[in-house]
């Protein structure tokens, strides 16, 4: 597969496709993996959020509060 990039003369109009540098390419990838631990973090980060909510309305029903009740408190 090659690797292009399209540039657009917005002057002309004119659109030019052209292969990737090496470097470019490296950059591509190290970004890509820059975005994928981003992304990662992120999740990992909703995913505790996620938890810990449900863990507080666990412990809230625990306590003996309704379902209305505890949804009342998380607006």
């Amino acid at each position: 597969m090659a690797h292009t990039k399209i540039i657009v003369d917005c002057s002309t109009g004119i659109t030019t496709e052209v292969e990737l540098t090496a470097a470019e390419i490296e950059q591509r990838a190290v970004d890509a993996a820059a975005y994928a631990i981003e992304k990662a973090e992120q999740d990992a980060a909703a995913q505790a959020a996620a938890d810990a909510k449900a863990s507080g309305q666990a412990k809230l029903a625990a306590l003996g509060l309704t379902a209305d009740e505890i949804a009342a408190l998380s607006n």
